[in-house]
């Protein structure tokens, strides 16, 4: 029995020591700036047509800037035709390295979510519940500037 109890206690030890020295990988600095170099626009304005569109048939709307627990969340849409072409996040969550790490999780299953639903009533991610919540008002704000 002594054999059996060492040969655990130093599996114990062994697997301890693995999981205390395990990093995981380093997260981008900033996460979709969408060309603005992390700036903002005031809460609630709307840019139409910002340069998105080559043919002039799609202009790009602001959401409003979204303070949330983990930093500030803010999207642009692209509409054409009166659908909803693209999502861009402008702004999220990455003030520090665990923030950054789930908004580029969360991002593109929002966008995902964003684009099928042509609307703001969208699932948000398990895991990123403040940054999803904003996203989705964001998302509304950008919306309604557009007429949808």
């Amino acid at each position: 029995m002594p054999k059996r109890g060492a040969a655990a206690l130093t599996l114990t030890g062994l697997a301890l020591a693995l999981l205390l020295n395990f990093r995981t990988p380093s997260a981008p600095a900033t996460v979709a700036d969408g060309g603005n170099g992390g700036t903002s626009n005031d809460s609630g304005r709307s840019t139409a047509g910002s340069g998105s569109g080559s043919t002039g048939s799609s202009n790009a709307y602001d959401g409003s800037v979204v303070d949330t627990r983990y930093g500030p969340v803010q999207v642009e849409v692209s509409v054409a035709n009166g659908k909803v072409t693209d999502v861009t996040a402008l702004e999220l969550p990455n003030q520090d390295r665990r923030s950054a790490n789930i908004s580029s999780r969360a991002e593109p299953l929002l966008r995902s979510e964003a684009l099928s639903a042509q609307s703001a009533t969208i699932d948000g991610v398990s895991g990123a519940t403040y940054t999803s919540d904003g996203y989705a008002q964001s998302l509304q704000s950008a919306l309604d500037a557009a007429g949808l």
